[in-house]
């Protein structure tokens, strides 16, 4: 997938928490991986909904401010550390007294991508995070990823393979083409997964698995066929089955390095993969989580 040029590059959202931390060390790797600029953004509201209303103390908005600028510089240095020394990205900051949620939507308008993290610190100047990264995944102009605190216990698998979700509509198709770029850039085998039903069709009268398989089958290897010849040092490991689609993508989360879905599905029977799927991988995978959404 070609990148295009965009103001902001690849914007990450910070309040100064482990999670977010985090997002800055996945993003500005992503961000050196596609020779794109970085963008850390950190957002602060001086309005602290309370009943009754009660006013900010004097001198809350300096420190605002001087605990904004404090987050930022942590945040570069994170980037430029966790960056490999033969790779270099340009790193801009921006603070923004503004709400997070409408700021990091706005900036997504001229971003390659955002990447929150999935979790903040909740204090009244850091409250970037968490119920945040729902809303921007929900609104973005473009493709957002969710990155978790990481787990101390968890290896880091650099080896590990990209999954993906597909599931014929054309935010599936967004999610195969930044899935096998990811996969590309990274070096690594692609997981397509194709969960073929997110109801006990199984129990249907009549119903012939073996020939839904088959034509299933079929059809996953046609949409995959163009994005292989477009991507040829990409090994691609064709995964169908007839389970629930969340379950599929979670469970199988645990041996990849990173997890691409939809924003939405068509909604057809055999066709409910993303959508409140995707919603649910967001809360529950482990592993960062790309959400596409449409530029």
């Amino acid at each position: 997938m070609a990148t295009h040029v965009t103001r902001y590059g690849i914007v990450v959202g910070v309040d100064g928490s482990p999670a977010s931390n985090a997002a800055v060390c996945w993003a500005a790797r992503d961000a050196a991986m596609r020779n794109v600029p970085l963008t850390v953004v950190h957002a602060y509201s001086t309005y602290v909904p309370t009943f009754p209303q009660i006013p900010l103390p004097a001198g809350v908005a300096l420190w605002q401010e001087d605990d904004g600028r404090r987050v930022l510089e942590q945040a570069v240095k994170i980037a430029e550390d966790a960056v490999a020394p033969d790779r270099t990205i340009t790193t801009t900051t921006e603070m923004r007294c503004s709400p997070p949620v409408p700021t990091l939507i706005d900036m997504s308008g001229e971003a390659e991508m955002v990447v929150v993290g999935s979790t903040g610190r909740g204090a009244v100047g850091r409250a970037l995070l968490g119920s945040v990264s729902s809303s921007v995944v929900r609104h973005a102009k473009c493709p957002v990823a969710v990155v978790r605190d990481e787990d101390p216990l968890m290896p880091h698998p650099r080896g590990a393979p990209v999954l993906v979700g597909i599931d014929g509509s054309p935010a599936s198709e967004l999610a195969t083409a930044i899935a096998f770029d990811e996969a590309s850039r990274r070096g690594v085998d692609l997981e397509a997964l194709h969960a073929w039903s997110d109801t006990q069709a199984l129990e249907f009268p009549g119903f012939d698995w073996e020939v839904a398989q088959a034509e299933s089958e079929r059809s996953l290897s046609e949409r995959l066929a163009g994005w292989q010849e477009r991507y040829p040092d990409v090994t691609v490991h064709r995964i169908l089955s007839c389970d629930r689609p969340a379950h599929q993508l979670i469970r199988r989360s645990e041996t990849a390095q990173l997890v691409v879905v939809g924003s939405h599905g068509r909604g057809a029977i055999a066709r409910t993969l993303l959508g409140s799927v995707s919603n649910a991988v967001v809360h529950s995978v482990r592993m960062p989580v790309i959400v596409a959404r449409p530029s």
